[in-house]
């Protein structure tokens, strides 16, 4: 009788393991800002849609941050963990609940359903600049129609956080978001540029531009400054909306925030 063929081989994730750091509410800028932008697409998703939390670390919170969040806008939504670390997917078990769920995987997305949502927070910093266009197409590749790529980077208890956001036809918008009463400049934003961007903070770079010219609306709004953060970031977003391509509006720039779209940031080639 013949041998049973071998069993095919699981295939290898994609990327490396990250240093894993999380803690508890640290994506919450970005989880905020995801609920207000794609939560129309979430509403509007026939069946219930799927977020995937990519390199959630060495503990699942972000994770069920997310769903938690997610929830507010579509109560059917469901969020799975995708971590490149078995220990890490092991460690999250407990936490597995009708909605969430984990897996051990990489920018492969190894999941037979396609997300309407993929956030990647913390993960390319490790990575080469020239890898970011490769990872980016993966991860849009295996979106759902009408789905987003979050990309970005943020400090550790989440004060500051920059971010790119990308659907199937590449990189859309730059969002800048900030603790404001712990902000002295918006430049101190610069050193939470996603990997496409942060060696790009040189003269002659779009993004150096910009900050250059946030800065300088940020000194000219100091007389604000006695009647709070907000108001000065809100009268300098305003100035800077005349000069860049400002995707937003007031209601964003109070939580702190500003959208700009990604042509006018982009590396010069």
């Amino acid at each position: 009788m013949p041998a049973s063929p071998p069993a095919p081989r699981a295939r290898r994730p994609v990327g490396a393991v990250t240093r894993g750091t999380t803690n508890p509410n640290r994506l919450r800028r970005m989880d905020r800002w995801i609920a207000a932008a794609h939560g129309a697409a979430l509403r509007r998703a026939d069946d219930p849609p799927l977020a995937v939390d990519l390199g959630y670390g060495a503990a699942p919170w972000t994770a069920v941050e997310l769903l938690t969040r997610l929830r507010r806008v579509r109560p059917d939504v469901r969020v799975t963990g995708v971590e490149i670390d078995p220990e890490r997917v092991a460690a999250a078990r407990p936490y597995v609940r009708e909605g969430l769920s984990f897996v051990r995987g990489g920018f492969e997305i190894p999941l037979t359903e396609r997300p309407l949502l993929i956030r990647a927070a913390n993960v390319l910093r490790q990575y080469g600049e020239e890898e970011v266009p490769e990872v980016w197409a993966r991860l849009c590749s295996r979106l759902a129609p009408g789905g987003l790529l979050v990309e970005g980077t943020c400090d550790e208890i989440g004060r500051r956080h920059v971010w790119v956001t990308l659907d199937g036809s590449g990189p859309r918008t730059v969002t800048f978001a900030a603790r404001l009463a712990t902000l002295e400049r918006p430049s101190g934003l610069a050193e939470r540029l996603p990997k496409a961007l942060i060696h790009r903070n040189v003269p002659g770079e779009p993004v150096h531009a910009f900050l250059a010219d946030f800065d300088a609306a940020w000194a000219t709004a100091a007389p604000l400054a006695p009647l709070g953060a907000r108001q000065r970031w809100v009268a300098a977003v305003r100035a800077l909306a005349a000069r860049w391509p400002v995707s937003d509006g007031p209601r964003r720039w109070r939580q702190g925030e500003v959208t700009v779209a990604w042509p006018a940031l982009a590396p010069r080639a």
